[in-house]
């Protein structure tokens, strides 16, 4: 059995380290876009969901996202509005999400932590900062 190695050209763009640079600056711009479209929403005084409301104080957007449920359970919220979420397929429902104004956030996050320890340390920086 030949094997045949694909030559790579001078100017071949796509070499492994090439391709992992790329994907964390995308990761990063990703990142800073969602924090930066988060504290905008914030300022603005409205009531903003959970996971804007943790973006905007310094979390990441995926720890946001998977944290927001747990933060909001229990908390009577300050209005509500519509959004849709996609199911499998192509099919979309429409859902209620909760609002919370900047002070009922504050309220909760000084007293809200998650069992994981890294995570609970976290919102206890969060805290701290707010």
């Amino acid at each position: 059995m030949v094997v045949v190695r694909k030559r790579r050209t001078k100017g071949d763009p796509m070499t492994d380290r090439t391709r992992t640079a790329r994907r964390i600056l995308a990761q990063r711009g990703a990142q800073t876009r969602a924090a930066n479209k988060a504290r905008r929403a914030v300022a603005t005084g409205t009531p903003q969901t959970a996971r804007t409301q943790l973006v905007a104080a310094g979390l990441d957007d995926t720890t946001a996202k998977r944290f927001a449920g747990a933060f909001s359970r229990g908390v009577i919220a300050d209005g509500t509005r519509t959004a849709t979420v996609k199911l499998k397929g192509r099919t979309t429902k429409r859902v209620a999400v909760k609002l919370y104004a900047a002070d009922t956030f504050a309220a909760r996050l000084a007293e809200y932590r998650p069992r994981d320890k890294a995570a609970a340390a976290l919102f206890a920086r969060l805290a701290l900062a707010a």
